[in-house]
């Protein structure tokens, strides 16, 4: 550790870093930063940077509310949109003692990385992020009109200001190491998608973070909203986190998700993997869709899972096997997380439900793909959690999932999706006034 320390204070001197941002997420995903100047990142990376636990929401308890930020050295960047020289140190979260903090979302998704080392697999995931962007009016504003920044469709050319938000964000994060594959326009006025390449699960975490912490802030220069709420404007494609999945052997780096000889050359493997996250799928969804308006996108229709099924050209189910050349390999699309998702926590129970379906050798159901006649079979299907209320049931009946959550955290998730349930329960929309008013 100390060589690495003199290593990170050494290129901190010779880039002229001035402060580092330490972030880490709280048990919802927001992202949280603490700056520190760059003479004080000596004692920060050997004692730890305490701060009050308590006020950041799901946490810690009062009780718990002295924390520490441990910064991760390999996580040091400089930060392209930050208008004097400062870095990033994405950090782990710890008790006085230096024990982890058991409600830290990083560590959770270390640990079932753990698990599936010591079964010799290596989790490693690419992500297709989707957002809208829009004009940012009145910011005082508690509801703004949503105004999209440009009317552009599936793959054409967006307005100037959201290609060049595009492009300056995936030139940051290439300039930070994580390497983007794709961004296009997708179906809807003013939404985007950008891809990013396939990492090593915690990594992949990493980079979903960054991406999403540069949009805003390069947005934020063009008086743009960037907007990751799943389902902001009605009858409309909403957004979605599709998270692309292999098992490969560390040792040599070998897809064992791959078969030629199987139907859509699917490992046994692999299709214990997808049996085991359909078998799970209904507990997975408070954590990959854990907002009220996540179960607006997922009524189905315009590309969004509703039912639990899998299949390669049905791009209504759950989870997709895309047709890839051989050189690239099989992968494994689930498409039920969205933009939302604390990303560290959805890939930990993603990958748990994948392998109690490994180590179950679970059955795989038979595909469902969309021909003709996708209604009548589709009601022979189980179908997703339709609010967010009967996600949280589910996630409370599936102990794989809770598992891998680790019991602080499924509280702490657990108390904070309750109280937005129940604020949303008591809400009076719009919509029941002007439907109701003058009726009831």
């Amino acid at each position: 550790m100390d060589e690495r320390i003199e290593e990170l204070l050494d290129g901190v001197r010779r880039t002229g870093v001035s402060f580092l941002n330490l972030q880490f997420t709280d048990v919802s995903g927001a992202i949280k930063t603490v700056s520190l100047p760059a003479g004080r990142l000596r004692g920060a990376l050997e004692d730890g940077v305490w701060f009050d636990g308590s006020a950041v929401e799901g946490a810690a308890r009062v009780v718990e509310s002295d924390l520490y930020l441990r910064p991760d050295p390999s996580t040091f960047v400089l930060l392209p949109w930050e208008s004097q020289p400062t870095a990033r140190l994405i950090c782990d979260l710890c008790l006085p003692d230096g024990a982890p903090f058991p409600a830290d979302p990083r560590n959770a998704l270390r640990a079932v990385l753990a698990e599936a080392a010591e079964l010799g697999f290596d989790y490693r995931v690419s992500s297709e992020l989707e957002f809208f962007v829009f004009e940012d009016g009145d910011s005082a504003t508690a509801c703004p009109t949503l105004k999209p920044v440009d009317r552009s469709g599936y793959f054409e050319v967006p307005d100037d200001r959201a290609e060049r938000l595009c492009f300056s964000t995936v030139l940051a994060l290439s300039s930070v190491g994580f390497q983007v594959e794709t961004t296009h326009h997708e179906v809807v006025a003013g939404q985007q998608e950008i891809d990013v390449a396939e990492l090593g699960a915690l990594e992949a975490a990493d980079a979903i973070v960054t991406l999403k912490s540069g949009l805003k802030a390069f947005a934020s220069r063009d008086h743009l909203l960037i907007s990751f709420m799943p389902k902001p404007i009605e009858g409309v494609s909403g957004s979605g986190l599709h998270l692309q999945q292999r098992l490969v052997d560390p040792r040599d780096g070998s897809n064992l998700f791959q078969d030629p000889g199987n139907r859509y050359h699917l490992s046994d493997l692999g299709r214990w993997f997808v049996a085991g996250q359909l078998a799970h799928a209904r507990g997975l969804c408070a954590v990959v869709a854990p907002l009220v308006n996540s179960y607006k996108r997922l009524l189905g229709g315009a590309e969004a899972p509703s039912r639990i099924s899998w299949a390669r050209v049905n791009r209504w189910s759950l989870i997709r096997i895309p047709e890839l050349r051989l050189k690239t390999g099989t992968r494994v699309e689930f498409r039920a997380s969205d933009p939302a998702c604390n990303p560290y926590l959805a890939l930990a129970v993603m990958l748990e439900a994948g392998l109690d379906g490994i180590q179950n050798k679970s059955s795989l159901p038979a595909p469902v793909e969309q021909l003709d006649g996708l209604e009548d079979r589709e009601e022979r299907v189980d179908p997703l959690p339709e609010t967010l209320e009967e996600a949280l049931e589910e996630l409370d009946w599936d102990p794989v999932v809770r598992a891998a959550l680790g019991q602080p955290i499924y509280e702490r998730f657990l108390a904070v999706k309750a109280r937005e349930w129940l604020a949303y329960r008591r809400h009076i929309s719009s919509w029941e006034l002007e439907t109701y008013l003058r009726r009831a």
